[in-house]
């Protein structure tokens, strides 16, 4: 518990209490209210709090710079909090020429760190920061060098370590290429000249940034079943297809809504039910991000990968309908 930084615009009193109680390392304060919240709960345990307050730019996160200065400079009124540095994250996927304006917010930051050393008298230690590289997800993105974002900024980063002890937050660049999602091709039809494919999944389990309405297209690989859609996987010799852009296939989910779009329009070689499609690079938010409960579809197993081959199952299917009804309601009470 001691590595997380417990984070969120939204904390309760409660929150507060639990996370203070479970030890974690650090919370970050986002407002005049958490921070009075993390010093009345860190006064009742009887413990002094290690604080990041979160720097705002422009969005819902964090505190004004105003704010976050009177905060230092009234430091003495919560003696239940130690403000060891700045939290600062402005987005994800920012893509901007040379990485300009992740450089220009650590030029930012370093006169921060001065100002309130110089004129309010006091050390700020720690800074974690988010510089939200970008990861390639889609057909006709340049996929050759995907930590190149991480290089060129590598030198920044390496300044900013000389005036914090700097924790570099990226998690989506880190955890992007760590995962696939499979589904299997349950049904096909042909409407006019649009040619169906059906998954047994769909967009509550499929999540790009940056996709909408299955108009950009993301990596797909093409495993080959024995065309029985309903015969046990675990017991069918799925074949990798090559690829090939001879047939036009519209990939639809499961959910009642013309909104389950996963890709409007790709050329594949032919899909047949019980084939199983592989999307690629959806290892930071399929798993946590996506609208899971939305018209009561099962959620997908979750598996985890070893590095030796080995895999180990961290959650079987689960149905969500129990969840979304008032009898699953009144069951489990």
């Amino acid at each position: 518990m001691e590595k997380v930084v417990y984070s969120g615009v939204n904390k309760e009193p409660g929150d507060v209490r639990q996370a203070i109680g479970d030890a974690v390392g650090c919370c970050t304060a986002e407002s005049l209210r958490h921070v009075k919240i993390l010093n009345a709960e860190a006064l009742q345990a009887g413990k002094v709090v290690p604080v990041l307050l979160r720097l705002n730019h422009g969005s819902q996160f964090g505190m004004s710079r105003e704010d976050l200065l009177s905060v230092i400079d009234r430091r003495k009124e919560y003696p239940g909090i130690a403000i060891e540095g700045i939290h600062y994250f402005v987005g994800t996927q920012r893509r901007n020429r040379d990485l300009h304006q992740q450089k220009e917010e650590l030029r930012m930051l370093e006169d921060l760190f001065r100002e309130v050393r110089e004129q309010h008298g006091y050390e700020l230690k720690k800074l974690e920061y988010g510089p939200g590289l970008p990861v390639p997800l889609f057909v006709g993105d340049d996929f050759s060098d995907t930590l190149a974002p991480a290089r060129e900024l590598a030198p920044a980063l390496q300044h900013a370590a000389e005036f914090a002890e700097l924790t570099v937050e990226a998690g989506r660049f880190l955890a992007t290429e760590c995962g696939c999602y499979l589904t299997r091709i349950m049904d096909q039809k042909t409407s006019g000249d649009k040619h169906y494919c059906i998954a047994d999944g769909g967009i509550h389990h499929v999540n790009y940034l940056g996709q909408l309405m299955g108009m950009k297209t993301p990596v797909i690989r093409h495993y080959q079943g024995n065309g029985d859609p309903d015969a046990n996987p675990s017991k069918v010799s799925y074949r990798r297809i090559p690829d090939d852009e001879s047939h036009e296939y519209a990939l639809c989910g499961s959910l009642c809504t013309t909104n389950d779009d996963l890709v409007r329009s790709v050329r594949m070689a032919e899909i047949r039910p019980g084939d199983v499609l592989a999307f690629e690079n959806i290892g930071a938010y399929s798993v946590t991000e996506a609208m899971y409960l939305f018209l009561s579809r099962d959620l997908p197993r979750v598996v985890l990968v070893q590095q030796d081959g080995s895999w180990l199952l961290a959650r079987d299917v689960k149905k969500t309908s129990p969840i979304n009804t008032v009898c699953g309601a009144m069951d489990r009470r």
